[in-house]
Formats: structure tokens, sequence, C-alpha cells
């Protein structure tokens, strides 16, 4: 292949000596680099496509967030929270629904703010993620600072604050969602409902149930279900969408949290 590549290159009379002497070590090299150390590969059209194509173009993409359970087919259930929109999600029912929520929002890297008037129920998680430097803070209702969202630092506040929550000083942003528990349908329930981008509902008494079915506009079967969900179960709605979500907590939010409960 060695020999080729100079014959090659002195019989074009590029590299050879005028007198006829054979090349120099230095010109033999040069004719190398400019031959391509040998035989010429296999040559393959560019993968390229045209401006036309480029919009047709899809990737197998699924949704990224937060795994909040299963859902009736027994397939991952996904809340994405970190929205370079505002989002407010507003939850009716148990506190240990909401600590889920928090600790995997806290798993996937998003700054957790805490405003509550029983800071109690969330201390035990505050001390297992490192005393408050590992993504999770509480505040005393109406106490909770502006927390810098960002896309590279979301953040989600969480709103236990009894069943009348004052107007929060915090409110949803870009990269910064809020998340409202309310124990029971309260008077300000309907409210904060037409309010929110998407509503989680736990096991209520058949009128809660019924006033739901109003403010919501859910189906009659819905209705009727409501009363009887098991603990951990969560029907969420979404505009037109609902689903009926089982979170199935981990070994380590057994030990944590204990088992799902509706009742705190």
């Amino acid at each position: 292949m060695t020999a080729m590549t100079t014959h090659t290159a002195t019989a074009s009379g590029g590299h050879g000596s005028p007198d006829g002497a054979q090349p120099s070590a230095a010109e033999r090299v040069r004719g190398r680099l400019r031959s391509g150390f040998g035989l010429i590969g296999p040559r393959h059209g560019r993968h390229a496509l045209s401006m036309e194509q480029v919009d047709s173009l899809a990737l197998p993409i699924g949704d990224d967030g937060v795994v909040i359970g299963v859902d009736a087919e027994g397939q991952p259930a996904v809340l994405g929270l970190n929205r370079p929109t505002p989002y407010d999600v507003v939850l009716i029912g148990g506190l240990w629904t909401a600590h889920v929520l928090a600790l995997r929002a806290a798993a996937t890297g998003a700054r957790v703010a805490v405003e509550t008037g029983r800071a109690e129920a969330w201390m035990q998680m505050v001390h297992a993620m490192g005393g408050g430097q590992n993504g999770m803070a509480v505040y005393d209702v109406g106490r909770v600072p502006p927390q810098g969202a960002s896309a590279g630092n979301p953040v989600l506040v969480v709103r236990d604050c009894g069943m009348r929550p004052p107007r929060g000083r915090v409110v949803s942003g870009p990269w910064q969602a809020v998340l409202t528990l309310l124990p029971y349908v309260s008077p300000v329930a309907p409210r904060l409902v037409r309010q929110a981008r998407l509503v989680g509902v736990q096991r209520v008494s058949p009128d809660e149930a019924a006033e739901l079915g109003r403010t919501m506009a859910l189906p009659r079967g819905d209705v009727d279900s409501l009363p009887a969900l098991a603990d951990g179960v969560t029907l969420w709605c979404a505009d037109r969408d609902r689903q009926y979500v089982m979170t199935q907590p981990t070994d380590a939010e057994i030990g944590l949290l204990g088992t799902p409960r509706r009742m705190d």
C-alpha cells in the first residue's frame, strides 16, 4: 500500500526531485497525507433533511415529572410539575398523599417550600432530607419568601393551610407550581377548583361528591365513585381529562410516612 501511494505521488510529478532522484522522507509524508493513506473508503450519501422534512421528525420521548402512582391499566401516571408557565394544583385529600408528592418532587430536583400551620406534621420529612438543606423548607402561613424559581432551579410550593387557606403571598409562576391541600370540600373549594389547572379528589362524603360534581361537571359515575375510593386512590381531573391513580409507596416511603391513608 505504501509503495502504491509513493508511486502515484511521484508519477504525478508533484513530489519527486527534478533530477529523478527518490523523494525525501518529508516529501513521502506529504504525499501520503494528500492521497489519504491508501485506499479510498466507501462513499455514502449524507444524512440530511430538507426543511420540509424536519417538521415530520418525531422522537419517542415520554413524559417527565413526578410519578404519582399507576393508572387503571397499571401504567405509571406522571405529573409534570416543572413548567415554564404558572401551574396550580388543588388536592382535596389527605396529608399522606401531599407528603408523597412533595417527597417525590424533591427527589426530581425541585425545591419544595411548605406553607403550613402544622409544621410538626412536616418536620419528620425535613429532618429525613437533611434538616432543610436538601430541597425542603417549612414556613408559617403567610411567611413564604420569594423562591427565585428558574428552569435550572424549579420550585413546588405546598400550601397546607387548612379548610380556608388565605390568599398566598407566593403564587404560581414560571417554573414554580403551587399545590394547595384541602382536607375537605370547604366554602372556598369551588373558587380554588375553578382556578386550578389540575384537581385531585380523594374519598369524600356523598354531599361533597355532589357539590364537586356540579363545580367540575363530573359524570354521574365519577360522583358516585368518590365516596367509596380506597386509601391512596385519587381522581385527577384536568380540563376534560380524568384519571384514577393509585399511589403505591416505596419501602422507604412506608418507613418514613407509613401506609396510604385518607384521614390524618
